[in-house]
């Protein structure tokens, strides 16, 4: 059980794997007035940056949960490198059907709502391991301008314009699964190129070094593909952010 490799090699010199900035991350947990001693559960949690930066800055703690080995071992590393690894913890698994042991003061899902089937199965999802007015953290793509076609949709890594809402729209589907959004930090386009043109350096990197790989000419392809692909059609058309969430 573990990510395809391609996407290792692509994120390996990242530590947030979503367009989100350290900053931006940062201004979430000030937001979001987080307590010390409060617990979080983070599924898809990643090479685990947020829960191990919110540790360090606001005392709390809490779990991980990630399919990939290689972003669970960045993780603990990382709650090593902030001293934070006896507050929070990172296990490999499927995060998709994960319940905490006991109910969380905080339940996140950034950026990979496919474990649940979608916004509102993961909703569903995080909401068993909540304890009451807890806070749910969800994040996912939007629709900053609606693409003119099909093909532009498929451009931003959709398979049809039906797969992302614009933002009030997606704002109002959170509402009409009976929760409050009560803050939200989005990202930018410098902040999506920070993200996705990182990709591009460590793609370079592995291929320089691994020229004979079975995986170089998909490697390869990316590489020269991409640039334009995402000049052309995500950071001009695909927006993102987290959205903060109460049960009413």
């Amino acid at each position: 059980m573990d990510l395809p490799r391609i996407f290792t090699i692509r994120e390996s010199g990242h530590r947030i794997h979503n367009p989100m900035t350290a900053a931006k991350f940062a201004a979430l947990g000030e937001a979001l007035r987080l307590a010390p001693g409060a617990r979080m559960l983070d599924l898809a949690s990643g090479s685990g940056e947020m829960l191990c930066t919110w540790a360090r800055d606001h005392g709390i703690g809490g779990t991980g949960v990630d399919i990939s080995t290689v972003f669970t071992e960045q993780a603990r590393a990382r709650a090593v490198e902030l001293g934070v690894a006896d507050r929070v913890g990172f296990v490999h698994g499927d995060a998709a059907g994960h319940v905490a042991d006991e109910p969380v003061d905080v339940a996140a899902c950034i950026g990979a709502t496919w474990i649940g089937g979608g916004v509102a199965g993961t909703a569903e999802l995080l909401e068993r391991s909540l304890r009451p007015g807890g806070l749910m953290l969800i994040g996912e793509p939007y629709w900053r301008r609606t693409p003119p076609d099909e093909e532009t949709a498929e451009d931003c890594h959709g398979s049809s314009l039906a797969d992302f809402l614009p933002l009030p729209d997606l704002i109002e589907r959170f509402q009409g699964l009976g929760y409050d959004v009560v803050e939200m930090i989005l990202a930018d386009q410098d902040s999506w190129d920070r993200y996705v043109a990182a990709q591009w350096l460590s793609m370079r990197r592995w291929l320089d070094g691994n020229p004979d790989d079975e995986l170089a000419p998909e490697v390869r392809r990316e590489l020269t593909t991409e640039p334009a692909r995402h000049a052309r059609a995500t950071r001009e058309y695909l927006g993102w952010g987290v959205f903060a969430l109460m049960r009413r």
